[in-house]
């Protein structure tokens, strides 16, 4: 088994992710550990409107007598870096092979799959902003029974379920008054919300960039660009697929799973992730903007150089002729017109100043032309959207 991740060329830059692919060959629900993952740990909050509690199971069968009980019961299983708490974990959910093929070997393309009796199916992507710019991204599968809600999380360090954990714990708002479709719609909406503060810090970054690429543009600043537009094709390819599984959700005809007054809360986080998709694209454009005002800003400045060197030529091209033209030796004693300079007492102070004066007279043309007001109009304009 092979997992396929496109990395991308410099460790500053965010990687690709790549659907997860089969050896050719290869039996079917054959799970890939990967070296890094972490031991799964298992944490099950059982509530009901009055009451709820929160362990950490030692084995998956300490689940089954949770599954049949009138109280919601969330199974949350932390880490996929054993192969043998996952094949048991299976059993207790009566798991079909390919579905606990598409849990471990990570990534899939978020998805629903609604075809089994009694549980129905999501994988979903789950990002999370860095302190140090860019996202971490992971995968969260959904195995949504009658009376129970099983999530399995990539990784136990990224999480942005705590708010829905404090919310159990503490009876707010309708989680412990409705069932598990409710618990699911609760953790799928904090999914799509926790999109939009990885969208906020992009803003921020656009709107640096678009200062510095009209002020400053640099080599640098060509990288930038390209480093966020990497990163938000990998957020549209998150968010892409999990709007169509969100709507096969709202669409599905299970009605013993997801209850019609859930399917409401599942519009609204439809509107969520198309709000999602908009932003990404508008960003993505934004960043095309970006790298066509930036080969116009080094274009500019190439410009302003070639002007100012064609400034400072045309200054300096007649004192070199003057100076070429005093510098052929001529023999005055030939003839009185061979350069009878050459034998004037003020001859080179005449020289100087005939210098000087074309040099002041090329200057003031120029001037009066206009190519000293403003070498740039790019920051001219930064200067008045500043003022």
């Amino acid at each position: 088994m092979t997992k396929s991740r496109i990395r991308a060329a410099k460790p500053d830059t965010q990687p690709h992710f790549d659907y997860f692919y089969d050896k050719p060959g290869s039996l079917p629900g054959t799970l890939n550990i990967g070296v890094d993952a972490q031991p799964p740990v298992i944490v099950l909050i059982d509530y009901n409107e009055a009451d709820a509690t929160r362990q950490t199971l030692a084995t998956p069968e300490e689940c089954l007598p949770y599954l049949d009980t009138e109280s919601v019961s969330w199974v949350d299983v932390q880490g996929l870096g054993s192969e043998d708490i996952l094949q048991r974990l299976g059993q207790v959910f009566n798991l079909h092979p390919l579905v606990l093929e598409d849990i471990v070997n990570v990534p899939q393309r978020p998805k629903v799959e609604d075809d089994y009796e009694d549980h129905l199916v999501m994988i979903a992507r789950m990002v999370i902003p860095k302190e140090s710019g860019g996202f971490h991204s992971e995968q969260v599968s959904f195995i949504l029974g009658k009376h129970y809600l099983l999530t399995v999380q990539e990784e136990p360090e990224h999480d942005c379920f705590e708010q829905v954990r404090q919310r159990i714990r503490y009876n707010k708002g309708s989680v412990r008054k409705l069932g598990a479709d409710y618990l699911a719609y609760t953790l799928i909406d904090s999914i799509i919300d926790g999109f939009f503060p990885v969208l906020e810090a992009y803003g921020e970054q656009m709107e640096d960039l678009e200062d510095e690429v009209i002020t400053k543009p640099t080599r640098q600043t060509l990288n930038k660009i390209y480093r966020v537009r990497r990163e938000l094709l990998n957020l549209r390819r998150a968010i892409w697929p999990q709007r169509d599984a969100i709507a096969m959700l709202i669409r599905d005809d299970n009605d013993s799973l997801i209850s019609d007054r859930v399917q409401v809360y599942l519009r609204d986080c439809y509107d969520h992730a198309v709000q999602i998709l908009d932003m990404v694209e508008t960003y993505r454009e934004l960043t095309s903007g970006l790298m066509d005002v930036y080969l116009s800003a080094v274009s500019n400045k190439m410009n302003e150089i070639m002007k100012l060197l064609t400034v400072v030529s045309s200054i300096f091209i007649p004192l070199t002729f003057i100076a070429g033209v005093y510098g052929m030796n001529f023999n005055t004693e030939k003839s009185p017109w061979n350069m009878p300079e050459l034998n004037w007492y003020w001859g080179y102070p005449l020289c100087l100043a005939a210098m000087v004066a074309t040099a002041a007279g090329l200057i003031y043309f120029f001037w009066r032309r206009g190519w000293f007001e403003n070498f740039s109009d790019v920051q001219d304009r930064t200067s008045r959207k500043r003022g």
